[in-house]
């Protein structure tokens, strides 16, 4: 019997309609049936090697028909894939791959000197699987050859829609967090907004069998969240999802013409920027593009009409969301970082809450933390102190505290000044950095900022921007007057470095602590 769970809704789709195009990665284009059946070759050989249901399977990959596939054949067995950054050097990946307890680990052999140091401290990661041809790393598989001779057929033991999806996220401020699921949750919390979810299993299949031919592009790395759940997504509506093997933004271009791309995510800012910068150089065919999507990071009004003006006949969205909560919101016309962020929200139960945990008072200007509700992650794998504070249960009811400080608005809007944790308390006043980049941001010199708190002996912090300039650049002066201009005097940076390039996740999320230290060395 068929379940909500993403092994099954897959096999189902590629039941139905398995000469649709699934999946596209450069020069390689596959069906559903067809990945069906590498995903069961794979989903066999790691039963073969001991990996059994409920273990974690990791994946240092980048973006590729592999990663798909690992990912498919994973929940076949009903194990549990575990996303590890690519960027990530031997003192991170000593941490994740200890605090995820991988059992197996698909790495691109790009990375096998990383995997060679790490990977014989840890005795329970059994199974290594090199991605991309021969390996150096000792006892390590060959891909192509760990799968050789395995069955197409599928044969696997019956699912759960209690199996579990892990997904590690944050690394901005600390060490990355394990986001725990349960597959039914996930599917709900991440369904695609624009319709009401089909009530049983068969619902879906039959959904995604009935829609029409639509090709959908995640430029995001697949070791971040938004680019698996866009995937899934683009799968549940019987598209083609199409991958780029790295970001590259002429590349991105042209593949949307080759492959006539209607549908594009990308993740704020610093993806959306390059692709702006590239577009007003090129000559590209996106004729068939009919939507560009932000998710995962919000656009800022400067970028966000750019972004228009190249694409007039393209529809500019931005989802609000999180790995936690899943996506909730849709951004507000005219909202951005800079003017005020306001979201409609596309599910019932969600509400900004006070210091009580008591839902706050549509128009009463009080603040509070975005929260949700109903299908919501489980916890924070091996952290049940995070689990316990941010998943507290208010009257039997179990919240998710996303750390999103908001309010509602009378009309039952939502009003979002920023991240809590990132938020700088100046002389008494709280500053959230996400205004003063996006206000940065819109000045023609500057590429990239990221904004900080650093130690102030008069006022406790101080507001410390990081700024990466383009050709012909700025003064420190000339952005202190820009942001005079756009800003109360309290929330103006007081310090500025300058740097050549700004470091940000695959994803393009800033890396706040290392913002905070070269602000500090400036």
């Amino acid at each position: 019997m068929t379940v909500f769970n993403h092994a099954d809704l897959f096999e189902g789709i590629a039941d139905v309609i398995p000469d649709r195009l699934a999946l596209v990665c450069g020069e390689e284009h596959l069906t559903y049936a067809e990945l069906d059946r590498r995903a069961n070759r794979l989903a066999h050989a790691l039963l073969a090697q001991g990996v059994r249901a409920g273990q974690h399977v990791g994946m240092q990959l980048y973006n590729g028909i592999e990663y798909a596939t690992a990912l498919l054949a994973t929940f076949k067995i009903r194990a549990v894939p575990i996303n590890v950054n690519y960027r990530y050097v031997e003192a991170e990946l000593t941490y994740l791959y200890g605090n995820s307890e991988i059992v197996a680990l698909f790495y691109d052999t790009e990375f096998d000197d990383r995997v060679a140091a790490v990977a014989p401290d840890f005795p329970g990661l059994r199974l290594l699987v090199a991605v991309g041809g021969q390996t150096t790393v000792p006892e390590a598989h060959e891909y192509e050859v760990l799968v050789s001779g395995q069955p197409e057929t599928r044969g696997f033991e019956p699912r759960s829609e209690d199996d579990h999806y892990i997904i590690y996220t944050g690394g901005t401020t600390g060490m990355p967090k394990g986001v725990v699921w349960g597959v039914k949750d996930m599917l709900f919390s991440f369904a695609n907004p624009t319709y009401p979810p089909p009530e049983t299993p068969q619902g879906w299949i039959d959904h995604a069998a009935s829609s029409g031919l639509l090709t959908m592009m995640s430029v995001a790395p697949l070791m971040h969240g938004a680019a698996q759940m866009n995937t899934w997504i683009a799968w549940w509506m019987g598209a083609t999802m199409v991958y780029v093997r790295k970001f590259d933004a002429d590349t991105i271009w042209r593949t949307i013409g080759r492959e006539k791309v209607n549908s594009l995510t990308v993740t704020g800012d610093a993806m959306a920027i390059p692709l702006a910068d590239a577009l007003e150089g090129g000559d590209y065919d996106l004729s068939s593009l009919y939507a560009f999507v932000s998710t995962g990071a919000i656009l800022t009004g400067t970028v966000r009409d750019r972004i228009a003006s190249l694409l007039p006949n393209v529809m500019i969205l931005d989802r609000f969301g999180s790995t936690e909560s899943g996506s909730t919101a849709q951004a507000m016309p005219g909202s951005s970082p800079e003017k005020g962020l306001r979201f409609a929200s596309d599910v019932p139960d969600v509400a900004v809450l006070d210091e009580s945990l008591r839902p706050v008072e549509p128009g009463s200007g009080v603040l509070g933390q975005l929260a949700r509700t109903g299908f919501i992650a489980r916890a924070y794998y091996n952290d049940p102190d995070k689990t316990a504070k941010t998943f507290p249960v208010v009257d039997g009811r179990r919240w998710l505290l996303t750390g999103d400080i908001a309010t509602v608005e009378k009309d039952g809007t939502i009003a979002v000044f920023g991240r809590g944790s990132q938020a700088i308390n100046t002389g008494g006043e709280k500053v959230y950095p996400e205004e003063i980049e996006a206000v940065l941001k819109g000045h023609p010199a500057v590429f990239d900022a990221v904004v900080t708190g650093i130690a102030d002996e008069r006022f406790g912090s101080r507001v410390a921007a990081v700024v990466q300039l383009r050709e012909g650049g700025a003064t420190s002066e000339e952005l202190d007057a820009h942001c005079r201009r756009e800003l109360s005097g309290y929330k103006v940076p007081r310090t500025y470095a300058f740097v050549p390039e700004m470091r940000r996740s695959p994803a393009g999320k800033a890396d706040y602590r290392w913002a905070k230290e070269v602000a500090e060395q400036a």
